[in-house]
């Protein structure tokens, strides 16, 4: 019976994660959605940045403590360990959830792209970081990664198996393809308002501090395999590393 809650535990929390992704396309697309990123300022502009800040700032400190090895250490002595990355993941979407819900709109135009072909290629190129995200997550194990696998694994009895150190596709290319993809969503507007511009440093400031952190933890994990890989390898912009093409690539990567 226990195995069965978790499981339908660890589906629930991987359904709120999808309801939550595609919510976040409209979001910071301005599709479709009453309530959006961009929008007229209903407050102080003062008031709404601090809002806006505090909000991302609860969910960076949310993503990166809950995703350390010495939180995780002592927090599966509270939630039990087939649940604990489905716990992750649902703490994650309710943080941003409430990211949504409370997010304030400042006005203001920092630039506007007017012509169809530049706005049609801005919005091609917003696309192709969502699908570059999907993509990035499916190649090192979505289910995995959102914790689905874990608690199938319960259900069935059978122990959880790390994933091995792998660097498929797109992780030949640039370690963080999943990154790229942020980035590309992040960035790739049309009409750039001060919120936006708000929203992306903010996000892109903290990815690249995520980035120190997790290759300490891949350090930690897999020695010199990723040491390797981090000398051929470029962080996020593909083919800036002159050794790319001349060094072998470890075979095998784990899932971040």
């Amino acid at each position: 019976m226990k195995r069965m809650g978790y499981f339908l535990y660890g589906c629930v929390c991987y359904l709120v994660f999808v309801g939550t992704f595609l919510y976040a396309i409209g979001f910071i697309g301005n599709l479709i959605l009453p309530r959006t990123l961009d929008g007229v300022a209903s407050m102080p502009v003062g008031t709404a940045i601090a809002i806006d800040v505090a909000l991302l700032m609860l969910f960076a400190l949310q993503h990166s403590l809950m995703a350390r090895r010495w939180f995780k250490e002592r927090w599966i002595r509270i939630v039990p360990q087939p649940i604990e990355r489905s716990t992750y993941v649902l703490f994650s979407s309710l943080a941003l959830i409430l990211l949504f819900l409370c997010w304030q709109p400042i006005g203001g135009v920092i630039w506007s792209v007017h012509g169809s072909n530049g706005r049609l290629f801005l919005q091609t190129l917003f696309a192709t970081g969502w699908v570059l995200v999907l993509v990035s997550s499916l190649l090192i194990n979505h289910f995995d990664l959102f914790g689905l696998r874990q608690v199938w694994l319960y259900l069935l009895g059978r122990p959880y198996s790390a994933l091995p150190f792998a660097t498929p596709g797109l992780y030949r290319v640039v370690r963080h393809p999943l990154y790229v993809g942020w980035l590309l969503v992040f960035w790739m507007a049309p009409t750039m308002t001060i919120a936006h511009l708000l929203f992306s440093a903010a996000t892109t400031a903290y990815i690249v501090m995520a980035i120190q952190f997790e290759e300490r933890d891949l350090i930690d994990a897999h020695g010199d395999r990723y040491r390797q890989y981090k000398r051929t390898v470029p962080m996020l912009v593909p083919f800036s590393n002159r050794q790319t093409r001349m060094a072998s690539v470890p075979s095998t990567r784990e899932d971040i």
